[in-house]
């Protein structure tokens, strides 16, 4: 299979970008796969897609670059194709539109996989015949405004399937975008293992990872965490991310006098050897999409505290067996769970393991062993499709030519009807 992905901007940091890359490069293993990036902002990107990855990119923003586009007047136009509602919006214009277009249209993959809900409009309205046409969901239906999901549910029934990342948001799909005939297909996220030995469950750390948003409620964590000082003056919380959040985080801190208990860490890549070092994983947002950061813990060994938000947490932690699920807002309830974790190391090193064994099923090669079943059941299915069609259109035209033989043999004879 020739497998291509469109992504916004493979020269970045985040989430999508960094599964995109991995799934990419597990799928090259067996198939022909690229990445196109729509935008390119520096010269080598963050996360290696691989040696078997081709990574190219449609609009060059750097300005040292040898065919910088950022000073070309059709950027400077807003974009027609690219949905309005989408929060990336204005980084797409004119230029972007004719470019994914020009792509779209000369495209020789068997399989195009659009990464976010703007891109996915140009894969409906635009690839050329041929191709399945798959978008990907890697936030959820219910973050979108309803403008969003109004163009979505205009464009969305062109493609042949669409994948989301949790069994909630495909169920979302199914029942509030009405897509007939397309597929809603539930595939999570790949996260490898990691090149390290998990945690030993001896590290009085408890360890949070994200970026510094209100959605990730690391203010309700912060408060949760006083009380765990005060019970338990040993331990540690580390929280790793940077954004707009960090001054008011930091004053919070200092307001409850944790400043030797409550550390920002500041970005790190990777996490891994972070997690190692703890001995707890906490998650306190009032909403993951999936819960990488619930994953990548549980591969390092640690159970997770984590709050029952949606989408994700629910999905992957078996509470009571792998983590805890407290609910949302509710900094007693978290203080009670880590606490509970923190006094019992049995049931700790015990959560801890279950973890690790059950994030297997979160292995890259598990997760493109999904994708490449979907792709080929939409191909098989597409490839029937033709073939149907074109034994319609053959049965079709030799009764046709059937018939006009016959009318032109009438013809010839006056009209006279023969036996």
């Amino acid at each position: 299979m020739h497998i291509s992905f469109l992504i916004h901007n493979a020269y970045g940091i985040g989430g999508t970008i960094r599964t995109t890359c991995t799934l990419a490069r597990t799928l090259a293993e067996q198939h022909d796969v690229e990445i196109v990036s729509v935008l390119r902002h520096r010269d080598a990107p963050v996360f290696d897609p691989g040696p078997r990855v081709a990574l190219r990119h449609l609009v060059d923003l750097r300005e040292s670059g040898p065919g910088f586009d950022g000073d070309d007047p059709a950027h400077a136009r807003p974009a027609k194709v690219f949905p309005a509602a989408e929060r990336r919006y204005d980084q797409y214009s004119e230029l972007t539109d004719r470019r994914i277009a020009q792509h779209l249209r000369r495209i020789e993959a068997d399989v195009v996989v659009g990464t976010r809900p703007g891109l996915n409009v140009h894969l409906a309205r635009q690839t050329r015949r041929g191709p399945v046409r798959i978008g990907q969901e890697h936030l959820t239906l219910d973050t979108h405004s309803r403008a969003l999901k109004l163009a979505l549910r205009g464009a969305y029934p062109r493609l042949d399937a669409v994948t989301t990342v949790t069994e909630a948001d495909a169920r979302a799909y199914r029942r509030r975008l009405r897509l007939p005939g397309v597929r809603v297909e539930a595939v999570p996220n790949g996260v490898p293992a990691p090149a390290l030995p998990p945690a030993d469950g001896t590290g009085k750390v408890v360890v949070a990872a994200g970026r510094l948003a209100p959605v990730k409620r690391y203010d309700v964590l912060i408060r949760a965490f006083a009380r765990v000082a005060a019970e338990r003056p040993d331990w540690r919380l580390r929280i790793y991310g940077g954004g707009a959040e960090k001054a008011a985080l930091r004053s919070l801190i200092d307001e409850l006098g944790l400043y030797n208990h409550v550390f920002l860490m500041g970005p790190a890549h990777p996490l891994e050897a972070e997690w190692a070092k703890g001995s707890i994983a906490a998650v306190s947002s009032s909403m993951e999409a999936f819960g990488m950061t619930i994953v990548e813990a549980m591969r390092c060994g640690l159970p997770v505290v984590a709050t029952d938000c949606p989408h994700g947490p629910g999905e992957i932690i078996a509470d009571g067996v792998d983590g805890r699920l407290v609910p949302v807002g509710d900094p007693e309830a978290m203080a009670g769970a880590l606490l509970t974790l923190i006094g019992d190391d049995a049931a700790r090193r015990r959560m801890g393991t279950a973890a690790l064994a059950a994030s297997a099923r979160f292995d890259p090669a598990r997760i493109a062993a999904r994708h490449e079943a979907l792709f080929g059941e939409l191909l098989a299915r597409r490839r029937a499709s033709r073939l149907h069609g074109g034994l319609h259109r053959a049965r079709g035209a030799l009764l046709s030519g059937a018939y006009a033989t016959k009318d032109a043999a009438r013809a010839a004879l006056g009209g006279v009807r023969t036996a």
